[in-house]
């Protein structure tokens, strides 16, 4: 029985892009001392996409899931692996494939502590400080009486402290914020006798404060992953001279095209998702249906290379408005996606990944 030979829908991956945008970003990091760690999180630990951020002076590969770490591990690629999220369940994983893991629970540390002891071995990890985005981080007042607790652990080497911002609560990571993270390791590595190796500021956020900062204090590593696949910083989502934003292209496929009107006529309960729609009534519009929808992609976050208007969409199915574009059955629909629907569609098994 032969397979089936699909070709869409498809997401089109041009890592010739994405080779020049690792390369800018680390050099332009790199001109005040910080080193750039390439986040695979967002494309889930893509091998070919790794590979090409290894080629392209990235040496630090950082993900939120395990089992990405294990896959490029597997694809033998050559990387300093930190994990960005660390589960407690996990921790033999942990030590055994990430090099370096961020962490912000005692618990999970000496579970971490264990398994480094069982597995003969050293397991590095960044402690995390809240700086006010409230996802992880210990509280600055509580994280002296954290190190001096970790650092008599067995098996586990302090070797940085880090901090999230813009993230769940999107806090500006500023000039206050950096220095007082900077302000938070020196008293640490003071009070401790200790040199720590990482002082990871933040991610893509961070591009403002490096562009106005007159100084960058102890601030030596960012985690970068929508600047370089995207080329773009993520407070305001603003394109960053001399990067591509369009190393990523969706392909959909035309599965219906016909003239039918624009407003849906019959009682009007909930959709598919338990919405209740609101259509406004333009008359009769060229209506295409493509071959991929909100199960493969976040809809929201795509735009349409064409003059065209997204309609709305269901599982299975993006409905879109023509308007003069003569769209027939078998063409093609080409997006550039957001960050969000840059996730969904690397996530999504349904979605080809093609390289150029």
């Amino acid at each position: 029985m032969s397979m089936i030979d699909i070709t869409t829908p498809r997401i089109e991956i041009n890592l010739r892009k994405i080779a020049h945008n690792a390369k800018t970003l680390k050099e332009f990091y790199g001109s005040k001392g910080i080193d750039a760690a390439g986040v695979t999180k967002v494309v889930c630990g893509d091998t070919n996409i790794a590979k090409t951020l290894i080629n392209s002076g990235i040496n630090i590969l950082a993900d939120s899931r395990i089992t990405n770490i294990i896959k490029m591990r597997d694809a033998n690629i050559k990387a300093q692996f930190l994990l960005l999220r660390t589960i407690q369940s996990q921790a033999e994983d942990v030590v055994k494939y990430a090099d370096i893991s961020l962490n912000s629970e005692l618990a999970v540390i000496k579970e971490l502590s264990k398994f480094a002891v069982e597995q003969n071995t050293i397991h590095k990890i960044i402690l995390m400080a809240e700086l006010g985005d409230l996802r992880e981080g210990i509280m600055p007042s509580d994280l002296g009486n954290t190190v001096k607790k970790v650092i008599k652990l067995k098996g586990i080497k302090l070797v940085g402290i880090g901090t999230n911002l813009a993230c769940f609560g999107g806090i500006k990571p500023d000039n206050k914020k950096m220095e007082d993270l900077s302000s938070i390791t020196k008293n640490i590595e003071n009070k401790f006798n200790l040199k720590l190796k990482f002082i990871s500021g933040g991610n893509s956020a961070n591009y403002n404060w490096f562009m106005t900062t007159k100084d960058v204090g102890k601030i030596n590593n960012l985690r970068l992953g929508e600047s370089i696949f995207l080329g773009r910083e993520t407070l305001n989502r603003k394109t960053i001279p001399k990067l591509f934003t369009n190393a990523f292209t969706l392909i959909a496929e035309v599965i219906e095209s016909k003239i039918k009107p624009s407003l849906p006529y019959g009682d009007v309960y909930q959709d598919a998702f338990g919405n209740t729609p609101k259509f406004r009534d333009i008359g009769k519009i060229r209506r295409v249906l493509l071959g991929v929808g909100v199960q493969d992609v976040l809809v929201s976050g795509l735009t349409p290379i064409l003059d065209i208007n997204i309609l709305g969409a269901s599982s299975d199915h993006i409905i879109i408005n023509a308007k003069q574009t003569d769209l027939k059955v078998g063409d093609t629909v080409k997006f550039n996606l957001n960050y969000g629907a840059l996730l969904a569609a690397m996530t999504s098994h349904y979605i080809i990944k093609k390289y150029k």
